[in-house]
């Protein structure tokens, strides 16, 4: 058998020798409300090839996003992805690369990292990017935790317009590391954060565009914060937005923390993604993962160097600055050949089709009887209020082959409030056959 299970025997002995009489004590130490009252709900075990089997028919429950009219957004975006960027990033010396350890043959990997890198810091207006993170939820807290760090604090603000994940990521963190986390209520619209701010502030957390969808200008924000000796820390779902909107750094942003999947990755049923990071020069040492640097060998040629990433728990566990270690490279390389490849003028124009296409989206949709549009700005998604359930309309939307969006009650459950809201994002793959499908359904729905 391909994977040698074990036999009761072989457990037995594995158990005596730990000195415990069974699995379940190896468990001893985990809160009984985090342990499962009983086996988990799956199949007993089978041959492969009745696996293969079982897989395949849960695979086909699915319905794919290109084959169906697909409106859904909140934090993860279907972009067409052009075929070079899987074709290069499945060449050996990329696939099979991992972390640059030994420099010296590892060139090809820190010279992306390093474009990597550049790209990042451009597109956000940023002086210092990292050679990426895990995922953007990650990097969020990351953010917050270099921010403790710098200011001596322990408190973080959390505006009600971060993404969920972001939002409940730090707050474990915040639960199990040892600091406060402020999170105000989600709702769409405006929000005075600046009142928030004091003495033990550490930073604020905004998103922009933010999950509701709405676009700002946080440069009032920023200064507040500075006033307070606070920083300010803009998280960016939504990485082609850039191409359009005033970056981060032009804002005043002390730190920003990305998601980069829109660009040259895809949906892959929520993961992996590739988490962004930028800083100010004067707060370099304080950055999370690795950073690339350029440099020259002893002959005089162009080389890269790891340049700072002695604060990694692979060096001192106890005096990291993180204790993620991965920097979903081949992610990173995706993003970076897509970003090549589209240049400055491509990311632009994409970025005006995306905004041209969630407007004439948003403009249909306010003239379906039982639809309200929330927001006032927005880049290529917005919310709109139903007169039901968005949930309900949802799930009849989708019986008919069309996926209208994201209800947000999907992510704050016990929101009445929010119960109405239906979260609806367009890219250029939109089409208006797309469109008339979505207006159609919402008119016969409501």
């Amino acid at each position: 058998m391909r994977y040698l299970p074990l036999t009761p025997g072989d457990r037995k002995d594995m158990l005596a020798a730990i000195g415990v009489d069974s699995i379940d004590a190896l468990f001893a130490d985990v809160p009984e409300a985090a342990r499962l009252e009983g086996p988990v709900d799956l199949p007993t075990a089978m041959g492969e090839i009745e696996v293969e089997r079982a897989i395949a028919g849960v695979a086909a429950r699915n319905v794919a996003a290109g084959s169906v009219p697909f409106f859904i957004g909140a934090g993860v975006y279907r972009h067409h992805i052009p075929a070079a960027v899987d074709h290069l990033i499945q060449r050996g010396e990329f696939l099979t690369s991992y972390t640059p350890y030994q420099p010296e043959i590892s060139q090809g990997t820190l010279q992306y990292l390093f474009e990597f890198q550049t790209q990042v810091a451009l597109l956000t207006g940023m002086e210092v990017a990292n050679a990426s993170l895990y995922d953007g939820a990650t990097a969020c807290v990351e953010a917050v935790m270099m921010a403790n760090r710098i200011t001596s604090r322990r408190k973080a603000v959390l505006s009600g317009g971060l993404h969920p994940h972001h939002r409940e990521l730090c707050e474990t963190y915040a639960r199990f590391v040892g600091f406060a986390a402020d999170a105000q209520d989600p709702a769409p619209g405006d929000e005075d954060l600046a009142v928030l701010v004091d003495r033990n502030t550490s930073c604020v957390v905004v998103q922009n565009p933010d999950f509701f969808g709405d676009v700002r200008d946080y440069s009032a924000l920023a200064q507040r914060c500075h006033e307070a000796d606070a920083l300010l820390v803009i998280v960016v779902t939504e990485m082609l937005s850039l191409g359009a909107i005033r970056p981060p750094g032009e804002m005043g942003a002390d730190i920003v923390a990305g998601e980069g999947q829109s660009l040259g990755n895809a949906l892959n049923f929520g993961g992996p993604h590739v988490g962004l990071f930028a800083t100010r020069d004067r707060f370099v040492r304080q950055m999370p993962g690795r950073l690339v640097g350029q440099t020259v060998d002893a002959e005089g040629r162009r080389g890269w160097v790891l340049t700072l990433s002695t604060r990694e728990q692979h060096i001192r566990r106890e005096k990291a600055t993180s204790n993620i270690c991965t920097n979903s490279g081949l992610c990173a390389l995706a993003s970076t050949i897509h970003l090549a490849l589209l240049g400055e003028a491509g990311l632009t124009r994409l970025a005006q089709l995306n905004h041209a296409t969630a407007v004439k989206l948003a403009e249909r949709l306010e003239q379906v009887p039982g639809v309200r549009l929330v927001n006032r700005t927005f880049f290529n998604e917005f919310t709109v209020e139903l007169c039901r359930p968005a949930v309900e309309v949802v799930e009849t939307l989708a019986d008919r082959g069309i996926l209208a969006g994201v209800p947000i009650s999907r992510f704050y459950p016990n929101r009445s409030e929010l119960a109405d809201l239906l979260l609806v994002a367009a890219t250029e793959l939109t089409t208006d056959t797309d469109m008339d499908r979505l207006e159609e359904g919402l008119r016969e729905t409501l």
